[in-house]
């Protein structure tokens, strides 16, 4: 047999064997067993209901209002109770309109000494407008915003809840970032190409003056209207391209829990949201964002964010514990294997 026939047969047979290995467990060296089931808390949809629910009642959490210092302190005070180091990032932005309106990021650390850190993130502010309503005479009335807005803080305090209790090996971070809703509103004509920088003000504000120095983190998640009934989570084209290996995680994990029905494998077109400006800050985010596909009667016209999106419809009425769960459970078994 010549060497290049040996050669030949040498990488047949490492292939072979790759192919016949590739789907066993990786063991511990020590034991030479597979690692052992990590324990995941069990994630309770009424308590994330329950958060949801007291932002609500404060009042539209509108950047500079009553209601928006009143329940941006519940959170504080309520993260450090269940053991975060809290970092508040506070300052001013300019809105589309001229306006200066105060900034409040809400940062909580957990196991700020772990070198591996995940960061999870919502906004917490709500829109100004309800420039989708149905009645324009609403247009320029705040909403309540319990799912554009209220879901995913209401879903990360109940995470917060159970970093307390029963901590995962590495890091978690929580921002809650600020005035993300406060965009161009569609009654507004003649948007110039620079109004989508109009959205995501405390998400830019925190790339351009991180909340540490050098902060950087190995993956992130966002959460943005995860609480409405019969919600369609499909893959965010922007996080597909950044965070494969984080959306794979998520949508496969949620397949293996019976979450399929909410986490669909479908890609969607890219949207602005928080994760963009996360994403340019050096983590590969994925963005779990309800987009459910819109029929028309000409047929499929595209994606829409639900009838109640950026209306006074968006109240607790449209939040479902099933999807809250759904969600919850997805993520904290990510985080807790990560």
């Amino acid at each position: 047999m010549n060497n290049a026939l040996k050669n030949l047969l040498f990488i047949c047979v490492f292939c072979i064997g790759l192919v016949a290995c590739k789907d066993e467990p990786v063991k511990d060296q020590k034991t030479n067993q597979p690692p052992a089931a990590v324990a995941v808390p069990k994630f309770q949809a009424d308590s994330a209901f329950a958060m949801i629910k007291k932002q609500v009642d404060f009042g539209p959490r509108v950047p500079g209002s009553t209601a928006h210092i009143q329940c941006g302190d519940w959170m504080v005070s309520t993260l450090k109770t269940y053991g975060a180091n809290v970092i508040e990032q506070k300052g001013s932005v300019v809105t589309f309109d001229g306006k200066n309106v105060p900034l409040r990021n809400i940062i909580a650390e957990f196991n700020p000494s772990a070198k591996k850190r995940i960061v999870l993130a919502a906004h917490w502010d709500t829109r100004p407008f309800a420039d989708k309503d149905p009645d324009e005479s609403k247009w320029k009335k705040p909403i309540d915003g319990a799912n554009d807005g209220g879901s995913g803080v209401g879903v990360l305090m109940e995470i917060a809840r159970l970093l307390q209790a029963q901590a995962p090996k590495v890091g978690v971070d929580l921002i809650f970032f600020d005035v993300e809703d406060y965009g161009t509103p569609e009654f507004v004509k003649n948007q110039d190409d620079n109004s989508v920088f109009t959205w995501c003000l405390g998400s830019q504000y925190w790339l351009r003056q991180p909340h540490k120095a050098g902060y950087i983190a190995e993956a992130g998640i966002l959460l943005d209207m995860v609480g409405a009934k019969d919600a369609t989570f499909n893959k965010e084209g922007k996080s597909v391209d950044a965070a494969p290996g984080m959306v794979g995680r998520l949508w496969n994990t949620a397949a293996k829990l019976g979450h399929g029905s909410y986490f669909r494998d479908e890609t969607v077109q890219e949207i602005v949201d928080d994760h963009q400006f996360m994403i340019m800050a050096g983590i590969p985010t994925a963005n779990i964002i309800d987009m459910r596909p819109e029929v028309k009667a000409m047929g499929f016209a595209g994606y829409t964010f639900g009838n109640f999106h950026h209306t006074h419809n968006d109240n607790l009425s449209v939040i479902d514990v099933a999807t809250l769960k759904a969600v919850g459970e997805t993520v904290i078994h990510v985080v807790w294997n990560f």
